[in-house]
């Protein structure tokens, strides 16, 4: 389903960013570049990023969730522009 009309984006590209590696709503925006023209799209973004197990704001509860399932505690890190 496309997630963001603007830039083309469906929920498979998203979850795919996630899978290689971003663990935030701000990463997404950088490389994919959701919810940068009308962001009528953020709220159905972050609603992927949760599903993913991953929380933008970096709160317990997806670290919480992932220790539960056995899986390693998400790490939130910056990163730079190019």
């Amino acid at each position: 389903m496309i997630v963001c009309v603007c830039k083309s984006v469906s929920d498979r590209h998203i979850r795919g960013a996630i899978q290689e590696g971003l663990e935030s709503f701000e990463e997404l925006q950088f490389e994919l570049g959701v919810s940068l023209c009308c962001g009528k799209c953020e709220g159905h973004v972050r609603a992927v990023l949760e599903e993913s197990g991953v929380c933008a704001s970096g709160c317990p509860h997806a670290q919480v969730a992932a220790s539960k399932e056995g899986l390693s505690p998400i790490r939130f890190f910056e990163r730079e522009a190019a």
